[in-house]
């Protein structure tokens, strides 16, 4: 995808950062890895691993750490930043902006609002929206397009809501939240008895609270609390296809990967991070900064600060040495045949 990114803008993003070298260009047109950069590009260096490919780059703005020591090529400029990834986060930040501005403030004319739904004047409501009686929307916050926003409902300030949302009833969102396309909020946790062979259903009366500076990815679903509340902690970050269950409770600054599943009544404390397609089950406590490689099952207690993997999940090092050990069975099997044969 091409751009039309003013070199003066975007070296202005950087201005107490070091800069080596010149470029004729005014602007520039797009951004790319280091082997494919051209004239006009953006390109950095966010792994050591692939240093040597900057000497061969032909893009005219390189993000490079701070102790790099090659020089640019005629005509390029390389920014020398503590953290290159971070850098590069701040220009996708500064295009995203432009390449989306934000919506105008108002209410579509296909929108419906209850008479007691409280929109600050500066929120966008999108078309084919649904703001219920008693919700609250704060300034600046934008809906998009066929969300729908519960009775009592609070969305903070400044949050970015996403085609197809639902909010249901009474949850509270934070400010500065951007919940993506297709995200449930407040849905029926699963909650079912069994008596006498029957399937009795069990009322989730409680509600969902997001804190503030959350970010949840596109079709994750939060069900609300059985009786109390489901909590997400400010913060934190939920990818993509993520179901949390009801009465769970996420502290803050976590990063939870795409189809990770967490079952009623987990507490998972501060800074945890979880990889793509873990398991929890229920009623288990996560301790903080706990990680949680992807595709392990967790069925106990996680200690702080642990490193779990396998499933079941075990300390990481004790897992690499059983995979490492389970790969040589085959070859323990034949000797022990062969032994076997032999009497």
């Amino acid at each position: 995808m091409k751009f039309d990114l003013k070199l003066k803008e975007i070296l202005g993003l950087f201005a107490q950062a070091s800069t080596v070298g010149n470029c004729n260009l005014k602007s520039l047109s797009g951004i790319s890895s280091l082997t494919d950069g051209i004239q006009g590009d953006i390109s950095f260096l966010g792994n050591p691993k692939y240093k040597h490919e900057v000497s061969g780059c032909k893009a005219s703005l390189v993000l490079v750490p701070i102790d790099f020591d090659k020089d640019p090529q005629e005509n390029q400029i390389f920014i020398k930043l503590n953290d290159p990834s971070h850098g590069l986060a701040l220009i996708c930040k500064f295009i995203e902006n432009l390449m989306y501005p934000v919506t105008e403030a108002g209410i579509h004319s296909t929108a419906f609002v209850e008479d007691t739904a409280k929109v600050s004047p500066s929120a966008s409501i999108g078309p084919f929206c649904y703001i219920g009686k008693e919700a609250s929307v704060g300034a600046g916050t934008q809906i998009l397009s066929h969300c729908h926003i519960g009775l009592a409902t609070r969305v903070g300030s400044h949050c970015k809501i996403h085609p197809g949302v639902k909010v249901l009833t009474r949850c509270e969102i934070g400010n500065n939240v951007i919940l993506n396309a297709g995200v449930v909020i407040g849905s029926e946790g699963y909650g079912f008895e069994q008596v006498k062979g029957e399937n009795i259903k069990t009322p989730h009366l409680g509600v969902v609270i997001v804190e503030d500076n959350v970010e949840i990815g596109a079709n994750s679903c939060i069900d609300r609390a059985r009786f109390d509340k489901s909590l997400i902690g400010s913060g934190t970050k939920i990818d993509n296809l993520v179901q949390i269950g009801h009465n769970v409770k996420i502290g803050k600054d976590c990063l939870i990967v795409a189809q990770v599943g967490i079952a009623g009544s987990v507490r998972m404390e501060d800074q945890v991070i979880v990889g793509g397609q873990a398991g929890f089950a229920g009623h288990l406590t996560i301790g903080r900064g706990a990680r949680i490689a992807g595709q392990a099952g967790i069925t106990k207690d996680v200690a702080p600060g642990t490193f779990l993997k396998g499933n079941p999940a075990l300390p990481v090092q004790l897992a690499h040495r059983l995979s490492v050990l389970q790969r040589k069975l085959p070859d323990l099997f034949n000797r022990f045949a062969q032994m076997e044969a032999k009497k």
